[in-house]
């Protein structure tokens, strides 16, 4: 057997066993998504990605490692340092939009953390690890990143939520443009406006 020959036959289970992680996690989305956390079973799981439900133990440990994964979500926000300060509202608008009409992952998420501890403190990572630091990178005030964060957060997840989970019918007639005007000005605001509490 030539040496090219052999690392052919040592990519072979490499490739399947990326093939089956990448079934397994597909397949979990799908579950969480349509069944909660609570309902979503590791058999119905491994039945969706047809493999034997002790592969699915094997690559992710237990049903908490196996959602840890599905829901390991890079938010891929765009660099503030990158964009005109007065645009960033509308930019994160848009590209949150983007995401939610390109990932199903992030439908999971929310249908999951609505209704799931376990969920919701998932959701609460993604948007701490991702979010604040381009808020506390933008706000007058970095020590008010995670507040300013929170309301941006409460901005785009009701829009998911009334737009692809609930499925209001006025918001999912908007177009996007629509969205980014009527949803990027009130981001900015979070963003950069003065802090409006009252001070002593």
């Amino acid at each position: 057997m030539t040496e090219i020959d052999t690392g052919r036959v040592a990519a072979r289970p490499q490739r399947r066993s990326d093939a089956t992680r990448n079934a397994i996690l597909v397949a979990a989305r799908e579950r969480f998504a349509a069944d909660g956390y609570d309902r979503a079973t590791i058999r119905a799981i491994a039945k969706a990605a047809n493999i034997d439900p002790s592969m699915v133990m094997r690559y992710y440990g237990s049903k908490e490692g196996l959602y840890a994964a599905a829901l390991d979500v890079d938010l891929r926000l765009p660099d503030p340092a990158s964009l005109d300060p007065r645009d960033v509202g509308r930019v994160l608008v848009g590209h949150f939009l983007d995401l939610w009409e390109e990932n199903e992952v992030l439908s999971a998420m929310l249908r999951v953390g609505a209704t799931h501890q376990a969920g919701a403190e998932r959701m609460q990572g993604v948007f701490r690890d991702q979010l604040l630091p381009l808020a506390r990178q933008v706000c007058p005030d970095p020590e008010q990143a995670p507040t300013r964060a929170a309301l941006i957060a409460s901005q785009v997840l009701g829009l998911a939520l009334t737009r692809y989970i609930l499925r209001f019918p006025p918001t999912v007639a908007l177009g996007r443009e629509e969205i980014v005007e009527w949803l990027g000005p009130t981001v900015q605001r979070y963003l950069t406006a003065p802090d409006p509490s009252p001070h002593p």
